[in-house]
């Protein structure tokens, strides 16, 4: 390869310099997570101050367009102000400067809209007014709603940290005055606060807000303010009875960890027998809400005297032999009259007391590391069949290949085969099998986990109940 040369440059002649080319650094742009800090705060001296810590919401990245990202920006810290009094809020929103790259500049303001939509105002001052201007709007929002309890529950689960008598829990159809306009100053927390929520249809007048409320007596008039508040559907069913559902349940961060979410999942229960609806369900349960309304059912469930001889029957079942030995283990799920019995009577669904059933029989055995093995082997068996979608038990499906001259490659028969015998060695079997039991074990561990949690602590509330 021939090289270009440079021609010599002479004594008194100065070196050309040389062009450079600069470009600007890719923006790698900011989390939303690492930037946004929330705060709720109940007074005008709080904001701002050294001693309010801020509260973590679900996952800030998810209001932010692509990757979740915020670009554009250097050393930008946004601060969310939410008045848990009003329930408006006011970002303040700094950085050292702004670079308008590959990624462009994000839209602060509409990003920040779409969260917080009318509560957010523009102007601090106008924020902190708020505060002494707005301290009656919870207390006139209410003022038509049906106060459903007042004070401490009967739940033997209750052990709210909150004065019983500072509480009252609402109940406003979303139809009626005052609880759409209410309920759009709770959406921006909805987002927040509760894990895949959307807003509900504030037009569907079969909608309820159960609203837990802290009253406080002052000088003048009482401060109302909001602690917690459920949204619940009730529909029809077939032929002429209502099962309610529910959708949305959330105890502000301020006041998680007092036992409030317990109450007011008491309250929502009560309404339920008092009104005999068919049942109550949930809708796609967080596994924290999960735990807390396990815990409570299963307190219920065991001063629920009418299925103790069922637990009773298959803990002694379970304690005769060796059951991981056998070939076939027995389901060990309620009968169906213990069912029905229970959902006519507490409201719990099915699928929820068979998740409580499995607890209540290992809270029954006694010593329970004497029989974990076999119980361990029952709580498989129910995994495998949740997984599978039938029991255990019942005749297996074969595929078996079979000659045919019509088309070789499609050509099979299904059958069942007797005591889930593999009838020869023709069958398909899955190849991955070995995967299979594995996750299979892994999730009989994480089932066993829960179980175990719920049993020690409704243990703790209530040791001297018996099955």
């Amino acid at each position: 390869m021939v090289q270009k040369q440079q021609a010599a440059a002479g004594p008194g002649t100065e070196p050309k310099k040389r062009r450079r080319v600069g470009f600007s650094p890719a923006d790698t742009g900011v989390e939303a997570n690492e930037c946004i800090k929330i705060y709720l705060v109940s007074s005008k001296e709080e904001v701002d101050s050294p001693d309010i810590s801020f509260v973590k919401p679900v996952d800030l990245n998810d209001f932010f367009d692509g990757d979740g990202k915020i670009y554009g920006y250097q050393g930008l810290k946004i601060n969310v102000w939410i008045n848990s009094i009003s329930l408006h809020s006011y970002a303040d929103i700094t950085y050292q400067s702004t670079t308008n790259g590959d990624k462009g500049i994000t839209d602060l303001k509409s990003a920040l809209q779409n969260i917080f939509a009318e509560t957010i105002v523009d102007n601090k001052d106008e924020f902190l007014q708020t505060f002494s201007t707005q301290k009656d709007f919870i207390r006139n929002m209410v003022s038509n709603g049906e106060v459903i309890h007042s004070g401490a529950t009967d739940g033997s689960s209750n052990n709210a940290q909150v004065v019983p008598s500072d509480l009252q829990v609402i109940r406003m159809e979303i139809g009626s005055p005052n609880a759409g306009l209410l309920y759009s100053r709770l959406v921006p927390l909805v987002l927040l606060f509760v894990d895949g929520s959307n807003p509900i249809d504030v037009t569907d007048p079969d909608w309820h807000l159960y609203l837990l409320i802290q009253k406080k007596e002052e000088k003048e008039d009482p401060l109302y303010r909001i602690v917690g508040f459920t949204a619940i559907y009730k529909f029809y069913r077939y032929p002429d009875r209502l099962r309610m559902r529910l959708s949305q349940i959330l105890v502000l961060p301020s006041f998680q960890g007092k036992g409030l979410g317990s109450y007011l999942m008491e309250v929502v229960n009560n309404v339920a027998i008092t009104e005999n609806v068919y049942d109550l369900t949930v809708e796609e349960p967080s596994e924290k809400f999960q735990h807390i309304r396990t815990c409570i059912d299963i307190n219920r469930l065991r001063s629920f005297d009418p299925i103790k001889p069922d637990i009773d029957s298959a803990v002694q079942t379970l304690t005769k032999g060796k059951l991981s030995k056998k070939a076939q283990i027995p389901r060990f799920t309620p009968p169906l009259n213990a069912i029905e019995k229970v959902r006519e009577s507490l409201k719990i669904n099915k699928k929820q007391f068979l998740k409580c059933w499995e607890i209540l029989i290992y809270l029954a055995l006694d010593p329970i590391d004497k029989y974990m093995e076999d119980y361990t082997s029952v709580i498989t068996n129910h995994v495998r069949t949740d997984i599978l979608g039938k029991d255990i038990e019942t005749p297996k499906k074969q595929v078996v290949d079979v000659p045919s001259s019509f088309e070789p490659e499609a050509s099979f028969v299904v059958f069942k085969s007797v005591n889930g015998e593999e009838a020869n060695t023709n069958v398909q079997v899955d190849e991955n099998k070995p995967d299979q039991e594995q996750q299979l074990k892994q999730l009989v561990e994480e089932r066993i986990r829960e179980i175990k949690l719920v049993a020690e602590k409704v243990s703790k509330i209530c040791p001297e109940v018996k099955v």
